[in-house]
């Protein structure tokens, strides 16, 4: 009999709580009203099975709203192939991103730029990361918009000459031959003829052109089979700094671009503007976790030091003038494609 008493009270006092709490929270109002329902004095096995149906309500309906508001992105990297190399280089970037916005975030392997563009435009991806290149043409293709840029610091290029080349300015070029880096490349392809043609030699007309990779660049210029090498500034550097056995001054930079528009992550058109911005304002507030995961891997080694900033499109207006002096004014295709 006392051990039924003080089940009873225990029962008691825990429905007694339970309309207390649910009184006291902002409760929805088609719960409230249920909650009135039960009498302060009604601690019948009936009472406390609505409160339990109260309770459920209240927490399916969060599960509900939770699942609402977090959503699932596909990803691509335009420069990488392979679902096994995007994980192992930007899985930590992927992480990261998926704890700074709540969302997941699912990769979407691509094998070209092309297949990416495909990608966005059939909205079977939805963020790309890509080079300031690539995305003229995607936008283009696509009218997808740049979100956040990857910020590289000293991202120019540069025109080199050896130095006993007797090569001293770009009108001394017109004429000689030239070695650029992979078709297509901002920096070392379509940013090298922009700073031929700031200078006043047209790099379709006025010089002879060579297109290959930038190590095998370096060594015919080295070896004097051409005259001049545009590339990518730092990366050249880097090549001509573990030559140890050539002379200092045994090249020389005869002009050199202004820091180049950012690699970015860019956003779908098919991607409701509220969704990118609450993605974008994420990444902001979250820099350093992101940028971490980014250069978590040796690959992405060129983002050392990077920052993240808001972009628009204007800011790659400069890569549309690249194409253009580089004889693809509609840069509506691949170059090298």
């Amino acid at each position: 009999m006392k051990s039924s008493a003080c089940a009873g009270l225990r029962q008691q006092f825990c429905v007694a709580v339970a309309v207390l709490a649910l009184q006291k929270f902002h409760t929805p109002v088609a719960y409230r009203s249920r909650i009135h329902e039960i009498r302060p004095n009604e601690f019948s096995m009936e009472a406390v099975m609505k409160i339990k149906s109260i309770v459920l309500g209240l927490g399916l309906a969060a599960v509900s709203a939770f699942a609402a508001t977090a959503e699932t992105w596909k990803l691509a990297v335009t420069d990488v192939e392979g679902m096994e190399r995007l994980q192992l280089e930007w899985g930590p970037f992927k992480e990261a991103l998926e704890t700074a916005t709540g969302d997941t975030f699912e990769f979407y392997a691509v094998n070209s730029r092309t297949a990416a563009a495909e990608a966005l435009r059939g909205e079977t991806v939805d963020f790309v990361v890509s080079g300031p290149a690539e995305y003229v043409v995607i936008n283009k293709l696509t009218e997808a918009t740049p979100l956040i840029g990857l910020g590289r610091p000293d991202y120019h290029c540069a025109i080199i000459t050896r130095a006993d080349s007797g090569i001293n300015t770009m009108q001394d070029l017109v004429g000689k031959t030239v070695a650029f880096g992979d078709i297509g490349s901002t920096s070392n392809m379509l940013c090298p003829m922009q700073v031929l043609a700031d200078h006043g030699v047209d790099p379709v007309n006025d010089i002879e052109k060579i297109h290959t990779s930038r190590n095998i660049a370096h060594e015919a210029l080295k070896n004097g089979e051409v005259d001049a090498i545009g590339s990518n500034a730092n990366s050249w550097l880097n090549v001509r700094n573990s030559e140890t056995d050539l002379p200092y001054g045994f090249f020389k930079m005869i002009g050199r671009s202004g820091d180049l528009p950012n690699d970015m992550i860019m956003v779908g058109a098919h991607v409701p503007t509220e969704a990118a911005e609450m993605v974008q304002t994420a990444i902001l507030e979250n820099k350093d976790a992101i940028i971490a995961g980014i250069t978590a891997h040796e690959e992405n080694d060129k983002y050392v030091g990077m920052d993240l900033v808001a972009i628009d499109d204007s800011a790659y207006d400069y890569v549309r003038s690249m194409y253009s002096n580089a004889g693809y004014p509609q840069f509506d295709n691949f170059i090298g494609d």
